[in-house]
């Protein structure tokens, strides 16, 4: 099994190929946007920005950014689901383009989103930046049902699928069948053990922001299904890396956010007894905020030029 540390040039940036790696440009995003003027202020600094601990000003400047950056025209879920941040999110789509760049994986590339959510946002950006298919799961159905009007009012309904995951236990059973080939799959898993780890993250991220008051929603919002599961993010993952190993063959690639160091590491070993023939450990940065992607897949050399072979 080979395990591999990959570090960009500056690993305390976005990747190279991010749009928002120097910053944000206010007025071509108010142009873009114009419901985003009413939230954008000039700070003592002297520079414009946002209230980032105001999920109505967060919801905008993310939705302006996907209608600059990446031609969508409509984005909206109801505001109790999940705002991610799209500096954050893309990355993770340049660095998993790297992962398939470096196996010469074939086009069309097409990629398994685990916990789509309503919002959609990996495939959107997928699609927008790479032209890659998705088919997305979720196990809500409601939030499924809302990303499907996103999908048909950016027409994008050929090029990303949704399918909805039945049974809350499971990640690939009851969605992988033995025909699926998918180049990737791609997960941000709940990080929270329970809705008051949540809450009290929230607090500690607000008054970071300079915002006091406890009892402020979430500046990005979320859903229980989105932020916390039973045991956390190590829990969930174990869930993966173990279903994963029960389709080795239809992925080239299986990948997951980690937002915890020990939990990434503790990924290895079990990796390594399920069979993984290659890890990658691949770290992010944004802002003081650091994660990383682990990725691994079960292919041998020949099975993955055989891969490549027959698509």
């Amino acid at each position: 099994m080979k395990n591999m540390r990959i570090k960009g040039k500056n690993s305390e940036q976005l990747h190279s190929n991010n749009k928002h790696k120097n910053g944000y440009d206010f007025n071509e995003l108010c142009e873009a946007y114009p419901d985003l003027k009413e939230f954008v202020f000039v700070n003592k600094y002297g520079t414009e920005t946002i209230d980032f601990a105001n999920p109505k000003a967060v919801k905008a400047i993310n939705t302006a950014l996907l209608f600059k950056f990446y031609t969508i025209s409509f984005w909206d879920f109801p505001d109790d689901n999940l705002c991610p941040p799209i500096p954050g999110r893309v990355d993770y789509i340049h660095y998993l383009a790297d992962v398939l760049k470096s196996s010469k994986i074939k086009e069309p590339i097409s990629i398994l989103d685990i916990g789509t959510g309503a919002n959609c946002i990996y495939p959107l950006l997928g699609n927008a930046e790479y032209n890659w298919k998705f088919v997305g799961t979720d196990i809500d159905k409601k939030s499924l049902d809302r990303a499907q009007i996103i999908l048909k009012k950016n027409k994008l309904t050929e090029a990303i699928q949704l399918k909805h995951q039945k049974d809350s236990a499971n990640i690939f059973n009851g969605i992988l069948n033995a025909t699926d080939k998918f180049s990737a799959s791609m997960c941000n898993p709940p990080f929270y053990r329970s809705q008051q780890d949540a809450m009290e993250a929230n607090a500690r991220k607000l008054e970071g922001l300079g915002n006091n008051n406890m009892s402020t929603s979430r500046n990005f919002s979320g859903k229980q299904q989105e932020l916390w599961y039973k045991g956390g993010e190590k829990a969930f993952i174990h869930t993966y890396l173990y279903e994963s190993s029960m389709f080795k063959t239809q992925c080239f690639w299986y990948s997951t956010l980690v937002s915890k160091k020990e939990n990434a590491e503790s990924m290895l070993s079990s990796l390594k007894k399920l069979g993984a023939t290659e890890i990658k450990t691949i770290p992010m940065h944004q802002g003081n905020k650091a994660t990383r992607i682990v990725a691994w897949t079960f292919l041998s050399k020949e099975e993955q030029k055989e891969w490549n072979s027959t698509l």
